[in-house]
């Protein structure tokens, strides 16, 4: 049969070029989609095999080929799978996506956007243009399975192409690629190098079940040279010396390992791929396979390194999980599989039932998609609940390094939050009484305890219905902190809320298993049984009558830096400390805020509590009672507020006049 000519359909020229140079984000993954075919004809071939077993003779390997001419700069990829005929050519080379009307084009224009992209799905529909991304023109030789003829397809990717008889030894598809010249600021790499092909086959396709065989060159010093004195044979340069050849290698593993049995895989296997997808050094801390089967269908191996990402708090930071559709990758980060909070899970998720664009890069935002993550993140928070009852030890690792994540997620994951909160870790009055006395104990231990909110529930006295916290920028400031001493002295927990992000997440969460959380430096504090506060009550008004009077005075003396003076019930030994409001947060907060940047936020003015039980209060009132207007009672209502300031960690506003003033009373009380 003569050559024939044949046009595209209309709108093809413009349609080849939008996809050479806007479809795909990287111009390498022209060889994963050429690949890719030639692993779904080797399939077909397979399958056909079956019940035609003519058609894959015994010992035929089944294998993809690639290779690279330097001089003519064109580069070849040949399957033996199941080819095609010259109705199969103008059926899926001579049609683009079965559609090549002007709607179709109008479509791929708006896929520019990576929003409206997501409505196109052409799967396996476009692969075989991407081609075009790296040549000038295409040819295509190919002779189908059980067929004695043989036909080539050719392009450049103008609006025509040719088919022609052809011959061809073997079935199978041979493509020969005419390369344009590499460019490195097109992004554009040498695909004439062996270690170019290799690289990318890795990248993309190492998990095909077909050898990938790419033709590499080596060199060795030629046999028979005759060795002159001193001469090595090792080290020598001298190009009359050597020998060029051409050998296979395999640049695919196949190894998915993923879709083995975890019985039949060893812990160094694993170890092995999770170091090779992630570049760490270290070996993973947890490992998950992960499996489901029915209305979507997936496998997965996830793993969380023992150290986290350094870029994990980064903001703009790319993470997500390698996304494979029956084994090719098709996403090296897809953030959609994962709540932003999990962004340290590292591994492969592995699916047929995903829908693709056109590029095959960008998921479509479907219930596919959506099924997955949740399957995924209640998996990966079993796996952390397990660890956290079985093999506590390893958990603190985990809680040591990912913590900060997981509040973020109680935070943001409502249908998570109490998986979440269950794994949550904090150091309180208790633990760390536990450890004092393990220390003074043989029991000696480097690393200090911590509770969860179970455990703490569990130690509640009776008559304590709330879970009470204290929040503070460090440990040391917060186990010193004067609001603990009625606390302490009634037996009742504290949480320490040393992360400034503990505070923001409870400001979210104001109850855990029902119970309420109470900062314990906010608002006003009653402890005990109903009687016991009523005793507390009628003794505090008693000593408000007696006090009442120095309370104002001490208000007029501080009014620019408190909200009001009152008599406290939550001090045993400190003679005052400041108090927030319901609702606002800690100083060491606003703190961090402001150096943020919001300069905005208002900071209220809080209340002053001071211990009538104190001897310097009982002192002061003395004194006020003997001399109302003593010049003295307006330097220590400064002293007792810098003094709470200190107490909380807070910094003094005028550190030089507080020294002045210390120095001033001193003084006079020598």
């Amino acid at each position: 049969m003569a050559e024939e000519r044949f046009e595209f359909r209309s709108e093809t020229k413009e349609l080849l070029q939008m996809m050479a140079h806007s479809l795909y984000s990287s111009k390498d993954v022209f060889l994963r989609e050429l690949v890719s075919n030639a692993s779904d004809a080797l399939d077909r071939r397979r399958f056909e095999s079956l019940t035609d077993p003519a058609k894959l003779p015994e010992g035929e390997k089944l294998e993809i080929r690639i290779s690279a001419d330097k001089k003519a700069r064109t580069l070849t990829i040949e399957d033996n799978g199941d080819g095609m005929t010259r109705d199969d050519m103008i059926k899926n080379l001579g049609t683009i996506a079965h559609s090549g009307t002007k709607a179709f084009v109008e479509q791929l224009k708006a896929a520019e956007n990576a929003d409206q992209a997501n409505s196109l799905i052409g799967q396996f529909g476009v692969g075989f243009y991407s081609a075009f991304i790296v040549a000038d023109e295409v040819e295509v030789t190919s002779k189908r399975a059980g067929q004695d003829k043989a036909y080539v397809f050719k392009s450049t990717g103008d609006g025509a192409y040719t088919i022609d008889d052809a011959e061809k030894e073997g079935v199978g598809t041979r493509i020969v690629l005419k390369l344009r010249a590499a460019d490195e600021d097109d992004q554009l790499s040498d695909f004439t190098e062996d270690y170019v092909i290799k690289n990318t086959i890795k990248k993309y396709s190492d998990f095909v079940q077909y050898p990938v065989m790419v033709e590499c060159e080596h060199q060795h010093h030629r046999e028979g040279v005759e060795e002159a004195e001193g001469h090595d044979a090792s080290t020598c340069n001298d190009p009359t010396h050597m020998v060029t050849e051409k050998v296979w290698e395999q640049a695919n593993s196949m190894k998915a390992i993923w879709l083995k049995n975890p019985s039949e895989v060893k812990d160094e296997e694993y170890n092995e791929f999770y170091k090779h997808i992630t570049y760490d050094w270290t070996d993973p801390l947890f490992r998950l396979n992960v499996k489901a089967e029915g209305t979507v269908e997936y496998r997965g191996l996830l793993f969380i390194p023992e150290r986290p990402p350094y870029d994990m708090n980064y903001r703009d930071a790319k993470y997500g999980l390698r996304l494979h559709a029956q084994h090719v990758l098709i996403m090296e980060q897809c953030a959609e599989l994962l709540p932003d909070y999990l962004r340290f899970v590292k591994g492969v998720i592995d699916s047929s039932d995903l829908n693709l664009n056109l590029s095959r890069e960008i998921l479509q935002k479907d219930r596919s998609i959506s099924t997955i993550k949740k399957h995924i993140t209640k998996k990966v928070l079993e796996l952390l609940q397990n660890a956290a009852d079985n093999d506590p030890e390893k958990f603190d690792k985990f809680w040591e390094a990912y913590s900060r994540v997981i509040k973020e997620g109680a935070a943001s994951d409502y249908d998570n939050k109490d998986r979440l909160l269950k794994l949550m870790r904090f150091i309180s009055t208790y633990t760390l009484a536990e450890d004092e006395k393990a220390e003074k104990s043989d029991d000696k231990k480097n690393k200090k305890s911590m509770t969860t909110f179970a455990q703490y529930i569990n130690r509640m006295p009776p008559d304590q219905k709330d879970i009470y916290v204290i929040a503070g920028e460090s440990l040391e400031v917060v186990k010193n902190s004067p609001h603990l001493e009625a606390f302490i002295q009634k037996g009742y927990e504290v949480l320490y809320l040393v992360d400034p992000y503990d505070e923001i997440l409870f400001s979210q969460i104001p109850e855990v298993e029902g119970k309420k959380l109470v900062f314990i430096g906010r608002g006003e504090v009653e402890l005990g049984n109903e009687e016991e506060k009523k005793a507390n009550r009628e003794k505090l008004e008693t000593q408000q009558k007696d006090y009442g009077d120095l309370l104002n005075k001490l208000q007029s003396c501080l009014a620019s830096d408190v909200e009001s003076v009152r008599l406290s019930s939550r001090l045993t030994s400190s003679p005052a400390c400041l108090v927030g409001l319901d609702g606002d947060v800690s100083p060491h907060l606003q703190r961090i805020i402001a150096k943020m940047g919001n300069t905005n936020m208002p900071v209220s003015k809080r209340v002053l509590e001071v211990n009538p039980n104190h001897p310097l209060l009982q002192k002061l009132q003395a004194k006020f009672a003997a001399n109302a207007d003593d010049a003295l009672i307006p330097k220590y209502a400064q002293l007792l507020f810098a003094q709470s300031l200190l107490a909380e960690g807070s910094p003094l506003p005028d550190p030089v006049e507080y020294t002045k003033l210390v120095t001033e009373l001193m003084v006079d009380s020598l």
